[in-house]
């Protein structure tokens, strides 16, 4: 039987903590670059013009095609799929055929039979009178020597936006002036009184339940 001299066995490799660190360091780098790419080359579904678009059209998802595009974070620029209600919307500026349609581009088809005013009132407002309320418009005419006439209901079921407080010192930040959603059928008679320096007030339609 032959025995190996003394010396002459193989050495056990000796563990290198540099080669660890080298391996780690080139997959981390390898992971980085995957990921970059992958995130380079994402898409998302926006919805652009199958035709000419003008102000006052009323479109739906029939009028619109859905694109994949790279549009990083300008993603939240355009209209999506989910933007579309049942009712459609209104186009309030020109799109091409074949462009993205910006969200600034559309608005709800409300805008058709609402227009939003901001009125001057005089006065204390209702504790109820809050955004998303119905409110009544009241107006009374101004008449020779500082008087005024009957009130009388110029826009009823008007819905209340937000309350517009005033700056001033002197008021405390009191409410100066309500934006109200008015049907476009008074929207004349609601700017004429504004005009005459009427007197305008705003009434709650309902009394609050609690």
């Amino acid at each position: 039987m032959i025995r190996s001299k003394p010396g002459t066995g193989r050495r056990p490799l000796a563990f290198d903590p540099r080669l660890v660190i080298g391996l780690g360091l080139v997959a981390a780098s390898v992971a980085g670059v995957v990921a970059l790419v992958s995130a380079t080359d994402e898409t998302t579904e926006v919805l652009s013009a199958a035709e000419p678009l003008s102000p006052g059209d009323r479109i739906g998802s029939d009028e619109l095609v859905v694109v994949d595009v790279r549009l990083a974070t300008a993603a939240g620029h355009y209209l999506v799929p989910g933007d579309v209600p049942e009712e459609g919307l209104v186009v309030s500026r020109a799109v091409g055929e074949g462009e993205l349609v910006p969200l600034d581009a559309v608005g709800s088809a409300d805008g058709l039979r609402l227009v939003s005013l901001v009125l001057d009132v005089g006065g204390t407002l209702a504790a109820s009178v809050q955004p998303g309320s119905l409110v009544d418009v009241w107006a009374a005419r101004e008449l020779e020597g500082g008087r005024f006439g009957p009130p009388a209901v110029i826009a009823s079921g008007a819905t209340v936006v937000r309350l517009v407080e005033s700056d001033s010192i002197v008021s405390g930040g009191e409410t100066a002036a309500v934006e109200v959603l008015v049907p476009t059928s008074r929207v004349a008679r609601v700017l004429e009184a504004a005009a005459n320096s009427d007197a305008v007030s705003i009434v709650p339609a309902a009394i609050p339940v609690r």
